[in-house]
């Protein structure tokens, strides 16, 4: 069983910073890419950003760019996802996801279901 367990979510104030992470454990799987996910209350969960695990090449949402930033360390098999300038509608449950197929295009991992594991999420919450 593979199990990927976020860490790091929390209150913080609209312009604050967070940083989360993602610890994978378990069986040995092949690795891909990582992603984060996120799912405010009564939308649905939409891509944040991905990092291809070999190369490092990363793909982030419109919504996010310039101001969160994702990456990866190889030895502690965590991925993190570093978020700065935080809005109010950046509320929301995030998820950090594991893909195990390799594709051509690193925005081909903006798609849920192309990832394999999934975390149990952890909440941000931004006051404004």
């Amino acid at each position: 069983q593979v199990q990927l367990v976020e860490s790091g979510g929390g209150l913080v104030q609209a312009g604050g910073s967070l940083r989360l992470s993602c610890a994978a454990s378990g069986r040995t799987f092949v690795r891909a890419a990582m992603g984060w996910f996120r799912q405010a209350p009564g939308k649905e969960r939409e891509f944040v950003a991905a990092i291809r695990w070999s190369g490092g090449k990363t793909y982030y949402a419109d919504s996010v760019k310039g101001r969160f930033t994702i990456s990866r360390d190889n030895a502690k098999n965590t991925v993190v996802l570093q978020m700065n300038s935080l809005k109010p509608e950046d509320t929301a449950v995030y998820y950090c996801a594991a893909a195990s197929r390799y594709y051509t295009f690193t925005y081909y991992y903006s798609g849920a279901s192309t990832y394999d594991y999934w975390g149990q999420g952890t909440q941000v919450t931004v006051s404004s």
